[in-house]
């Protein structure tokens, strides 16, 4: 039986072969890791955290998508704060990763990417003491290992992890698509969480097919490109980026990518006001339209801004919309990868 969160008022999707239905969009807690990291998005008021998550879930979002390394801890710290007043009944299903290990004496520092099992497994424990929760329902591992660790070992330890009830259900995130058939020979890799968007669509190529084929579920992040998609970004909010915003050192929000990918978002304009609705809602639907994407995490600091992007979870983009957003990718010369998904 599947399990859709009664009481959503948003539409749901399976979530590949789990047990869990889940709306078209759900809630990104990366920026409200806040500063004082590695890629963190400037200060950020957990206040304002805890309402853009209350307010989320009563519109009917029925999940939230965090990490541990997303403020080193302190973004699962404020979804246990966002989610303590909701009766349990209510509450939306919690994802969050491992395999990213940091340094508490120079939190600036990158963190490492790290597979061992014993790692992971305090990992865990971290994750659902920070969230207080007895079980997450997805657990993920942030990226491939680069501390030796085979992937099979640390997939088998995710596997472990699921059929001792720590996890409801395991998934991969930044993998290609011969890591995912690597660990599809060990066991069922529930769920994939690539990047994706109008601008970044090389998984369109084959990760979505391969995700397609096996019944791997699929959530995709920074579907607006991280803010360049909102049809609210400009040049001059670019140059004006603060150094303690990871955005500030990315090459798509400099020069001639940064104009490309302002075009872009210009296009998606018309596409909006035909619909009635948000350039950033349009640019998370094009997502949410390639066969194999069961959702899309889109991220808020505040309850206005979720109200900026909402509208995706129910909007259908149709195919004039889809060839308009095909010729505009084109003649921008924004981004890489396929254009158009193939029914």
């Amino acid at each position: 039986m599947t399990d859709q969160r009664l009481g959503s008022a948003l539409p749901t999707r399976p979530f590949g072969r789990t047990d869990m239905a889940i709306t078209r969009v759900g809630f990104g807690a990366w920026a409200i890791g806040g500063p004082d990291w590695a890629v963190g998005w400037g200060a950020q008021d957990d206040r304002d955290s805890i309402a853009a998550i209350r307010h989320a879930v009563e519109r009917g979002v029925n999940w939230i998508d965090t990490a541990a390394i997303y403020g080193l801890g302190r973004s699962e710290e404020v979804v246990r704060r966002a989610l303590a007043e909701i009766p349990s009944g209510g509450r939306p299903y919690v994802f969050t990763k491992c395999g990213l290990v940091w340094d508490e004496a120079d939190r600036k520092a990158m963190p490492r990417r790290i597979g061992r099992p014993d790692s992971i497994r305090r990992e865990v424990e971290a994750s659902l003491k920070r969230l207080g929760v007895d079980r997450i329902d997805l657990y993920q591992m942030h990226w491939p290992a680069e501390d030796g660790t085979p992937l099979a070992e640390y997939w088998g330890t995710l596997l472990a992890l699921k059929e001792e009830g720590k996890v409801r259900a395991v998934g991969l995130s930044n993998h290609n698509a011969a890591q995912l058939e690597a660990a599809e020979a060990v066991g069922h890799v529930d769920t994939l969480q690539p990047p994706f968007s109008a601008i970044r669509r090389d998984v369109a190529a084959a990760e979505l097919p391969w995700c397609a084929a096996h019944g791997t579920g699929v959530i995709v992040y920074s579907p607006m490109q991280s803010g360049l998609l909102t049809g609210r970004f400009t040049k001059e909010r670019a140059a004006a980026l603060p150094t303690d915003d990871w955005r500030s050192r990315n090459p798509e929000y400099q020069g001639d990518r940064l104009e490309r990918n302002l075009r872009l978002a210009d296009a998606l304009g018309p596409v909006a006001e035909r619909h009635g609705t948000s350039v950033a809602a349009v640019a998370v639907a094009w997502t949410l339209a390639w066969p194999g994407v069961s959702g899309a995490i889109v991220g808020a600091r505040s309850p206005a801004q979720v109200d900026g992007w909402l509208d995706a979870a129910t909007l259908e983009l149709t195919r004039e919309d889809i060839a308009a957003i095909a010729d505009a990718i084109e003649t921008t010369g924004a981004g890489a990868g396929p254009v158009t998904p193939e029914r």
